[in-house]
């Protein structure tokens, strides 16, 4: 297989994940996830080597010096997330498509790195309300917090246009059926 990349971005909320994971599990023979680094404490149910590689800050901008990311970035005050060239080169390695969940930011410097090799998507949420409901319902943060995201997200809402497909997720369903379609599309 050609060395391809899949993004998926969006504002905290919007489903990427839940997209990803469809997808993972539909093409699961041709791409592997990307697993993000940050320095960030792990939720209750996230793991080391799985979710993301959890490093500590001094780690994290130790391989900043050491030029070891492809992209990274300070999404929240002291709190960076990046993409390790390393896992890269892993899962080209296995003969596989890379896909990425990644923030907005990320995701607009991950397609000017990749260029022609990655399609990108932006996961657009139904509305900013929809949004903190769904920050809500989670139940894994502070109402502060899900304040902090949702105030992000009206942000980052801006940066669609810099996307390659624009994927509307107000009814899940559609939403996984759409980006099934443009994956097998890209893959072939």
């Amino acid at each position: 297989m050609d060395k391809k990349c899949i993004i998926f971005s969006a504002p905290s909320g919007a489903g990427k994940t839940t997209i990803v994971r469809y997808l993972i599990g539909r093409f699961s023979e041709r791409m592997s996830f990307s697993i993000s680094a940050t320095n960030r404490e792990p939720r209750a149910n996230e793991t080391h080597g799985e979710d993301y590689y959890f490093l500590s800050t001094e780690e994290f901008e130790e391989k900043i010096k050491n030029d070891e990311f492809i992209e990274w970035e300070e999404v929240y005050a002291g709190t960076y997330y990046g993409t390790l060239k390393a896992e890269i080169d892993r899962i080209w390695e296995a003969g596989k498509c890379v896909i990425f969940d990644v923030d907005v930011k990320g995701g607009v410097n991950l397609k000017k790195y990749f260029g022609d090799q990655a399609k990108s998507f932006f996961v657009m949420p139904p509305s900013v309300d929809a949004l903190r409901e769904r920050l809500l319902g989670r139940g894994t943060e502070t109402q502060e917090k899900v304040e902090m995201r949702v105030a992000k997200a009206a942000q980052e809402l801006e940066f669609h246009k810099k996307f390659d497909i624009v994927l509307l997720n107000d009814v899940l369903e559609r939403a996984l059926d759409e980006a099934e379609d443009h994956v097998s599309v890209f893959l072939k």
